[in-house]
């Protein structure tokens, strides 16, 4: 089954027509983009785009032999013609199966917003899965459930391609996987793709790092044949100062897949209202779909995916149902430091799947295949870990070994902290978890004026240098702006 992109972008295009931003006027060539719309084997043409024929025959094809056109979503673009000769276009309602006389089976499927998903299926077997604009597949998100809620989903297993607005809903992709829809083996290409992300090398490194790639307009794909995707990386550290965009490059890494596990080192702050604002913009930030573990004991959670690993050390705190505490990155700072202060509180004590053929591994997959496990009641699993931030977590640790009294550091709480220090570097080096870890970089600022604070800010960049030499990929985020160090 050949798939053409006539077009990539979201229903107004890119550049959105009289916009000013960046990002639309860094859009062009092959980053240029028209409404997207595909034509499937030269007979059936999914959506609209502005001059369709003009569009098919840059690409090196022609709408002659179009048999059916089908709309997945209300149009609020530019106004769209529908070339002559061509049948009028129509919708499938959700559920209703349409089969046409070349062997195309197209299945209309339930999404969350505005518009229809198209299931489509060709006469060798080969399925692709295109949705609407700004939607997920409803009824999706468990190890069972068909996409639209209905039959068993199971049996046909994976799609072979996957087109959906992996920007504006990485949730959706997140939910697909989550239902077993997609393993590391299925191609997932963006399509509808807008404004809200620079074009170019951000928006190709933003898509590697969920596992999708975008393509040009024109692009014709070939579904079922293998592509070679990235290889996402198991471990990655994320550095930055205050503010830097940090946690959000870190959360923007993990939204397109399931079960994730949110490890909140920073505890509580009774009575700071700062912290508490913070706190809840950070939940509101992050998928409701999400775990939170709120402590500082690290090891038990890397080791919970090893063969033989333990979930939880006695006393280690493990998964609260329900709950959400959305610690945020630490910024509060010690006078002259520019690290989160110490004496910050902590609440707790201390799938490489095969797939259908070679692919990159995307996290979680170890588990078990792309739904092992998926829903509640997952321990000792291999859900990807996202933790924030490792700068508290050293703020804790050198607590516990009173680290800032300088005849108890002398005394042993130097030789205590390598220990700690120590024993979660080689636990990161073990494990097998997907693992997005957030720390403070503090190395570029004026010296800290106190013993206390030069320990702290010594302290965390051997912290930093250590785990980062464990991790695949390393990040500086500046402004916003993330920077591969690493990867």
């Amino acid at each position: 089954m050949d798939v053409t992109l006539l077009g990539t972008g979201a229903p107004q295009g890119l550049p959105r027509p009289g916009c000013p931003c960046a990002a639309c006027a860094t859009a062009v060539g092959d980053e240029a983009r028209a409404a997207t719309a595909l034509l499937v084997d030269g007979v059936l043409l999914i959506d609209l785009t502005p001059g369709p024929a003009f569009a098919a025959a840059r690409a090196g094809r022609s709408l002659a032999g179009v048999r059916q056109v089908l709309l997945s979503h209300p149009h609020d673009g530019p106004a769209m013609e529908v070339p002559a000769g061509l049948p009028q276009p129509g919708r499938v309602a959700d559920g209703r199966e349409l089969a046409l006389l070349d062997g195309h089976r197209v299945r209309a499927l339930a999404v969350d917003g505005p518009g229809t998903g198209y299931e489509i299926s060709g006469a060798d077997g080969e399925r692709l899965l295109y949705l609407p604009p700004g939607a997920a597949p409803a009824g999706v998100g468990n190890a069972t459930g068909r996409a639209g809620g209905a039959g068993a989903q199971g049996a046909a297993g994976p799609y072979d391609l996957v087109l959906l607005d992996v920007l504006a809903r990485p949730d959706a992709l997140a939910r697909l996987r989550a239902g077993g829809l997609v393993d590391a083996a299925t191609d997932v290409v963006a399509v509808h793709v807008d404004h809200d992300v620079p074009p170019g090398p951000e928006l190709h490194r933003r898509l590697a790092a969920v596992g999708a790639r975008a393509v040009a307009d024109g692009s014709s794909l070939v579904v079922g044949e293998y592509h070679a995707v990235p290889d996402l990386p198991r471990r990655t550290l994320v550095l930055g100062g205050a503010r830097s965009g940090k946690s959000l490059e870190a959360e923007r890494r993990l939204a397109a897949f399931p079960d994730v596990v949110y490890v909140a080192t920073g505890g509580t702050r009774d009575g700071d209202e700062d912290w508490a604002q913070r706190v809840s913009l950070h939940r509101e930030r992050r998928p409701s779909s999400w775990r939170t573990v709120e402590t500082c004991d690290l090891v038990p959670l890397l080791e919970a995916g090893r063969p033989g690993g333990e979930a939880a050390r006695p006393g280690g705190e493990a998964a609260r149902p329900g709950r959400d505490d959305g610690k945020p990155e630490g910024e509060a700072v010690r006078p002259g430091t520019e690290a989160p202060a110490p004496g910050a509180e902590s609440a707790g004590p201390g799938k490489g799947a095969a797939g259908r053929g070679a692919g990159a591994v995307w996290p979680g997959a170890e588990a078990g295949g792309p739904a092992a496990g998926a829903g509640a009641g997952r321990a000792a699993d291999a859900s990807p870990l996202l933790i924030d931030c490792l700068a508290l977590w050293l703020t804790h640790v050198m607590d516990e070994v009173g680290a800032w009294d300088d005849a108890t550091w002398e005394a042993g709480g130097r030789r205590a902290l390598r220990e700690r220090t120590d024993a979660l570097v080689a636990a990161v080096r073990a494990t097998r978890r997907p693992v997005v870890a957030v720390s403070n970089e503090v190395g570029s600022g004026v010296v800290p004026a106190t013993p206390a604070g030069r320990r702290f800010r010594d302290e965390l960049g051997r912290l930093n240098a250590a785990f980062a030499a464990e991790c695949e990929q390393v990040l500086l985020v500046v402004a916003g702006q993330a920077l591969a160090l690493r990867g």
